[in-house]
């Protein structure tokens, strides 16, 4: 008899997810992101950081500052964007994206444009914004489903 009470699949692709963006060095918001096929196997992985060879003590990592270049959007690559570009393989086509922040309406053209067709979200807290809504009508129109993770309330302790 099998063991119960393993994790779902959402549950651990969220999980990797989530993991993955404990790398950020962003010190206010820490997002990461994991594309898995459709026969559940993972593609790639990103977390919100700055280009490759861009040093993380050499860029700003304000929110705000009265000069737009002395704060930290300029500069960083969003999670969803890491993980398309980190992807070696060939085509996404097809994939499902769990990310633990809804993207961004740029992030949402990267993911229509790799042939994203799903993507599951842990976080809304910019629903109301521009870019999210401007994400939501692409998606929409595109036809990438979008659907809330919902949580289990499962704790997970992993020891490193």
């Amino acid at each position: 008899m099998k063991r119960e009470g393993y994790i779902t699949w959402d549950e651990y692709f969220m999980g990797v997810a989530a993991l993955s963006g404990m790398r950020s060095k962003d010190p206010s918001t820490q997002v990461g992101c994991c594309i898995v096929s459709s026969d559940h196997k993972i593609l790639s992985m990103g977390y919100n950081g700055l280009p490759a060879g861009c040093g993380d003590d050499d860029f700003p990592w304000d929110r705000e500052a009265e000069d737009e270049l002395d704060t930290k959007y300029p500069y960083v690559v969003h999670s969803e964007l890491n993980a398309i570009l980190n992807y070696r393989g060939g085509s996404l086509e097809g994939s499902t994206l769990y990310v633990s922040l809804f993207p961004c309406n740029e992030c949402a053209k990267a993911i229509i444009q790799a042939g994203i067709r799903t993507v599951v979200y842990d976080s809304d807290k910019y629903a109301d914004t521009p870019g999210t809504r401007a994400s939501k009508r692409m998606f929409d129109a595109a036809g990438v489903r979008y659907y809330h993770y919902e949580q289990s309330g499962r704790e997970i302790r992993i020891r490193l």
